[in-house]
């Protein structure tokens, strides 16, 4: 990975509240799998999504849809909640595409769960 996409992820971590030793360890992650980063790289430079590489099924784009249509699982814990940070919701999406590709089937499994109430049968 190219120094100034790497140093711009540990500044996306940090940015989105986690630790120095987070942003180091997602940084390293990103420099396992080239997928992933070639969906970094083109956020980086076009601040869009590519949405070539899915891991499980899903995109970037499609988990950070996740992110923001959860909240509503995490108003009694307002320090997860992501919906109102840039920063922290791209950075999760990412981050959690970099999980999905060591425990795919916890995180399918939470995709389909905690869904916002927008479809007919859901309750």
């Amino acid at each position: 990975m190219i120094k100034e996409i790497r140093d711009w992820a540990v500044k996306l971590t940090e940015c989105a509240g986690q630790s120095p030793e987070q942003a180091e360890m997602f940084a390293a992650k990103l420099e396992e799998y080239e997928d992933i980063q070639e969906e970094l790289c083109y956020y980086y430079r076009h601040q869009n999504f590519l949405c070539r590489h899915q891991v499980a099924g899903y995109t970037v784009a499609d988990l950070l849809v996740w992110q923001v249509d959860h909240f509503k699982a995490f108003l009694d814990r307002p320090d997860e909640m992501n919906r109102y940070d840039q920063d922290r919701l791209v950075w999760s999406a990412f981050h959690t595409m970099l999980e999905m590709k060591e425990h795919p089937e916890r995180y399918q499994r939470k995709l389909q769960e905690e869904t916002g109430t927008d479809f007919a049968g859901k309750y």
